[in-house]
């Protein structure tokens, strides 16, 4: 029992010894307002309780949060690892997964990529799913629409590649060049951008993400843990490292 806790039993039991037996079980204006008083003077000479308090609290609802997405993330992990509709980078037979949540106008995104794409080389028994997550707007969605166009002309990594390098300012026109660039054919690739198996994709991808609690980008998932923003390279191995223990202890 902490310090304040404590304190705070003492108070309360001695304004009920002291309270007549008709109103034993509430207190009187009187004991009220000593009570308000003791506990705001606590309060401003121990203020490290209120922040222990804070701390306390906020450990046990993140380690809740935790445990929902893990338990989350074991119920969806074939739509996570398996989607036929989601593209596959390095080692499509490999022992870890690393599911990828990106937006490509995502300044984070783009600073992870470099460390992926290390990891991915480095690594030979990593495997890596993309997950289309545009939520930085419209030009967002638009891009995702070519990426999962892109893929049905087997230029996905052509195109995520350039998007990932691009810099500056991204709007549809930039996208496009990009999409230019990889060698797509622009005809088929608007048809396929406005087809309802493309938005549906997408859709998909922001359900999967709401059942994660993933609300930002990037988001990786790796075994059954979640992590959240950009890491870097001996960041991904500690969590590939741990991923493959968790899978050999289970």
């Amino acid at each position: 029992m902490t310090e304040f806790a404590t304190a705070m039993l003492a108070v309360l039991a001695v304004a009920l010894v002291a309270a007549p037996p008709a109103s034993a079980q509430s207190f009187s204006p009187q004991q009220k307002q000593q009570l308000d008083r003791i506990i705001h003077d606590y309060l401003l000479q121990h203020p490290e309780t209120v922040m222990d308090s804070l701390k306390a609290a906020q450990a046990k609802a993140a380690a809740a949060k935790a445990a929902e997405q893990q338990k989350a993330i074991v119920a969806r992990r074939a739509e996570l690892l398996h989607d036929p509709d989601s593209a596959v980078g390095g080692n499509p037979k490999g022992d870890v997964t690393l599911v990828e949540f990106f937006d490509y106008r995502c300044p984070y995104c783009k600073a992870l990529e470099p460390s992926l794409e290390a990891m991915i080389k480095e690594d030979g028994k990593l495997r890596v799913v993309y997950k289309e997550f545009p939520i930085l707007g419209p030009v967002s969605v638009y891009a995702s629409r070519v990426a999962i166009a892109a893929r049905k002309q087997g230029k996905y990594a052509a195109f995520h590649d350039r998007m990932m390098a691009l810099r500056g300012t991204i709007d549809d026109a930039a996208v496009m060049k990009v999409a230019q660039e990889a060698g797509l054919d622009m005809a088929r690739l608007k048809d396929d951008m406005a087809s309802a198996k493309t938005n549906a994709i997408i859709q998909r991808n922001y359900a999967l993400a709401d059942a994660l609690g993933v609300d930002a980008t990037p988001a990786m998932v790796i075994g059954d843990k979640l992590t959240m923003g950009a890491v870097d390279i001996d960041g991904l191995r500690q969590l590939i490292v741990a991923a493959r223990k968790d899978k050999k202890g289970s």
